[in-house]
């Protein structure tokens, strides 16, 4: 029979004996299981630092794309803006050009149509005013009785009337002259007095022999007068109305 005591000392031995085989195989397992935890998060810190190359090396490329596309885009739209500025520099020149050209042309229209106006002036309408005018001294000198002003270098003659009888004298006639103004002129003359004596009448209220004529009332016909002939003669033997008459130019 065994003694209990030894028996326990054995049985002790043997639980230390597994223990420590337990620790070894423990702690082997430890060391693996570490070793594999140390690989694992040495691929996963590796594939993390490669993934975060990969990201920054994109990043990094975006941001040369998005400057690129920047500059490109400023570029065009500096170009453009150049270009518009010069177009705006060459329309306004080309306005500035083309105001002046119409200025020009201006220029010479109101040159020309000024010396359209200057020989209309001269060649039309002063001819007329100055026609106008001699027709409105005509009628003036018409209308006062001074037409003998109108003529241009007659020569007047001896204008000296013959003394007005007395109506209560014989062998007298009255003579009333008619002027184209409407005015009525009388006076009295002896029967024996020359003929010619009418027209020194008549040139002497105004009206020039060259411009007027006598004429008779009833009917109505040219005086005739010679030289020598009475107022008896001509077929004044009693009180008479002659009308003064302008005679025609265009003859």
């Amino acid at each position: 029979m065994q003694d209990p005591q030894g028996f326990e000392e054995a049985d002790f031995s043997s639980q230390r004996k597994c223990l420590s085989s337990f620790v070894c195989k423990e702690t082997e397992a430890g060391r693996k299981h570490r070793n594999i935890c140390r690989h694992y998060f040495h691929i996963v810190l590796t594939a993390h630092k490669e993934t975060g190359v990969k990201d920054l090396i994109l990043l990094c490329g975006r941001i040369f794309l998005l400057l690129a596309l920047l500059t490109l885009i400023i570029s065009v739209t500096t170009s453009w803006l150049n270009s518009f500025k010069s177009s705006q520099v060459y329309l306004k020149e080309e306005e500035e050009k083309n105001e002046k050209r119409q200025k020009l042309v201006r220029k010479k229209q109101q040159e020309a149509q000024g010396e359209k106006v200057s020989r209309y002036i001269e060649n039309v309408l002063k001819p007329h005013q100055e026609m106008k005018l001699r027709k409105l001294e005509e009628r003036f000198y018409q209308m006062t009785g001074e037409t003998w002003k109108l003529s241009n270098g007659h020569k007047l003659g001896v204008l000296d009337l013959p003394e007005e009888p007395p109506e209560t004298a014989d062998e007298v006639v009255a003579v009333a002259l008619r002027c184209p103004s409407g005015r009525v002129l009388r006076r009295r003359f002896f029967k024996s007095c020359s003929s010619q004596v009418l027209f020194h009448w008549m040139m002497k209220i105004g009206y020039h022999i060259s411009l007027y004529s006598l004429s008779t009332s009833f009917p109505r016909r040219p005086l005739e007068v010679e030289e020598g002939w009475s107022l008896q003669d001509i077929g004044i033997t009693m009180d008479t109305v002659l009308n003064v008459e302008e005679k025609d130019q265009s003859n």
